[in-house]
């Protein structure tokens, strides 16, 4: 992988990047001769090398997909490369490539918060509906997962899909009655200060969750403006943070401070409760509450190709993807619960996944899960540009000032 998969938990929710190295622009060398939709081929002419830079913890998903259509397909693809940057810094790193015109990073597994920064600055190709033939696992998405399709608009693919939260998350030997509702999550912050933690949400899936499921929770105006119709969220936050001692810049280090006492609640999120229990991060008897009145705001992964990427990489990445969507290899994104329950299509059971995906969730997943999620509206998280303007105003106004490095 280049990194463990207890490393990988380490970068938060938002986006793997495969490249091919050396590829030229769509017109330039790399481009193939045969057959082709859209000027690309079915087929590369050659095999490519793909670099992967994972900036959301996605190969703990996905590597095992990947690595077995490399082995299977090495005329497609001859050799793959592993490793990772945070996620704040990929648009940056994208257009530096694409003004240089050399763009050696080839496809791009997003969050929510990659692929919104990418679309608002036009780095990614279209792949829909010009390719949309060849990923036919596209067809058969669970409806949650295809609603969060439409936030990709043209550019992306879904290829993993969780419920995700908002949760809170405690240790009962410290808290015995967790806050369930919004006015007594504040008053147990006045109560308890410097004990509630959540992470700054530009870099964390729990603390996006949370900024965008508030406005359901406490009834604002229009839960999809964040400009204009989170009065409510707004002045819930700027409360809440009198009592936030600081917010960590990633997920990780709230999970290691409800562990070693520092917060007795953090946010989370069904992925973020289960894989580290199963790593040990965080002991087995924390538990979860929702917050009364929750809506699921969901999340996903998505892969997008910047613009630049040669032709031959294109259809390697084409067959790859459709290879990931299949059921079979969507049943590996079980893995250990990092992003539960994980595939984004349809009819995959616990039961297809690897063994130790199962014997993982049936030891440290919950029970709860399955009527929490079968008993609570879903919504799609926030446009690329609304997100955006949720990130910033958050940074500007709640608690970009109290953000720390773990």
């Amino acid at each position: 992988m280049g990194m463990t998969r207890r490393g990988a938990l380490l970068v938060t929710a938002s986006s793997v990047i495969v490249g091919a190295v050396g590829c030229g622009a769509p017109d330039g060398p790399g481009k193939s001769t045969g057959d082709t939709t859209g000027e690309v081929p079915q087929r590369p002419g050659r095999a490519v090398t793909l670099n992967v830079l994972d900036v959301a913890g996605n190969l703990q998903l996905t590597q095992g997909m990947i690595d077995d259509f490399v082995a299977k397909n090495p005329d497609m693809i001859s050799r793959v490369t592993y490793s990772k940057a945070p996620a704040p810094e990929l648009a940056g790193k994208i257009k530096a490539q694409q003004g240089a015109n050399r763009v050696d990073i080839g496809l791009v597994l997003t969050g929510v918060d990659g692929l919104a920064a990418g679309i608002e600055q036009g780095l990614w190709l279209d792949l829909l509906p010009t390719f949309q033939d060849r990923l036919g696992g596209m067809r058969d998405y669970l409806e949650p997962a295809a609603a969060m399709q439409k936030l990709a608009g043209n550019s992306g693919v879904t290829v993993t899909y969780y419920p995700s939260g908002p949760l809170l998350e405690y240790l009962p030997a410290r808290l015995a009655t967790p806050p369930t509702d919004a006015q007594a999550l504040l008053d147990w912050a006045r109560a308890n200060p410097r004990k509630f933690q959540y992470a700054r949400p530009a870099n964390s899936g729990p603390g996006r969750t949370f900024l965008m499921g508030l406005p359901y929770i406490l009834g604002d105006a229009n839960p999809k403006d964040p400009s204009a119709g989170w009065d409510k969220t707004w002045a819930f936050l700027k409360e809440l943070g009198q009592y936030v001692d600081y917010y960590p810049s990633g997920t990780t280090e709230t999970m290691k401070n409800l562990a070693n006492g520092t917060a007795h609640l953090i946010v989370s999120t069904t992925g973020w409760d289960i894989n580290p229990r199963v790593l040990g991060t965080v002991p087995k008897e924390a538990r979860i509450t929702p917050i009364d009145g929750f809506h699921w705001v969901t999340d996903a992964h998505y892969a997008v190709l910047p613009k630049g990427v040669s032709t031959d990489t294109q259809a390697a990445v084409l067959a790859l993807l459709a290879f990931m969507l299949t059921p079979e290899q969507q049943a590996k994104a079980y893995d250990e619960g990092y992003f539960y329950p994980g595939p984004a299509v349809k009819d995959v059971g616990l039961a297809s996944a690897p063994q130790k995906s199962q014997d993982a969730i049936r030891e440290f997943g919950r029970p709860e899960y399955d009527a929490l999620i079968a008993g609570n509206p879903t919504e799609v998280p926030l446009d690329a540009k609304s997100l955006v303007a949720a990130f910033n105003r958050w940074d500007r106004e709640i608690g970009g000032g109290k953000v720390k490095q773990g």
